[in-house]
């Protein structure tokens, strides 16, 4: 299964972002031009999913909801990410999509202002739902993270948790092929970024990722 698209809103200096993948990504550009940024979203999907982790925890490790958030975020102010996962990189099997904003009261917490999935075309999750309304430190915690409650997308949350960090600013989904790295590229990326980038590959081999 692969990451086969990525739409981001107000995450971190993306005020929107629309990304499709491929089975293999390269991700190249400048200093400060958000490229970790970007790879965070992975490792924050799999905070979400991992045993210990969740919406709490991942959002306090990284300083809080207004860390997170676009600094050009004005009358639009939640956080949303969105995920489409393929096995053929063709069809899309799954989505993910979630929205965060942040307590108007009390402890200011993090809550989910929309977690939505849908298997191919049908959404099976819909929330808010009547339960939270009931209730609504409810949406203090996704359905992702309770295993008492993804029973119907459980793949979804395995294939989060298997990404791994190998380095800060390193991201692996290893069942997707998706590898970014700092440092090198090898082998048969670096020859086609040494034919399409000419003359700037060669005076710069510090090209910022990698892979196997």
């Amino acid at each position: 299964m692969i990451v086969s698209r990525l739409t981001l809103k107000n995450w971190r200096k993306f005020r929107s972002l629309d990304l499709k993948f491929s089975e293999r990504v390269v991700l190249i550009g400048p200093n400060a031009s958000g490229k970790s940024n970007l790879l965070d979203v992975f490792r924050f999907l799999r905070d979400l999913a991992r045993p210990a982790g969740g919406l709490q925890p991942g959002i306090a490790q990284r300083g809080g909801l207004s860390k997170v958030r676009c600094l050009a975020a004005r009358s639009q102010p939640d956080v949303e990410i969105m995920v489409e996962l393929s096995h053929d990189g063709v069809t899309t099997d799954w989505r993910y999509s979630i929205g965060i904003t942040q307590q108007v009261r009390g402890f200011r917490q993090p809550v989910l202002r929309h977690e939505k999935v849908w298997k191919g075309d049908k959404l099976i999750l819909d929330r808010p739902n009547p339960d939270d309304r009931n209730d609504d430190l409810r949406l203090t915690q996704t359905h992702l993270e309770q295993i008492s409650a993804n029973a119907d997308f459980r793949e979804i949350a395995r294939f989060f948790e298997s990404i791994r960090y190998l380095l800060p600013g390193a991201a692996v989904a290893p069942a997707s092929g998706i590898l970014l790295r700092h440092g090198h590229l090898r082998g048969s990326v670096r020859s086609h970024l040494s034919r399409t980038r000419g003359q700037n590959s060669r005076k710069n081999p510090q090209v910022p990722f990698e892979t196997d």
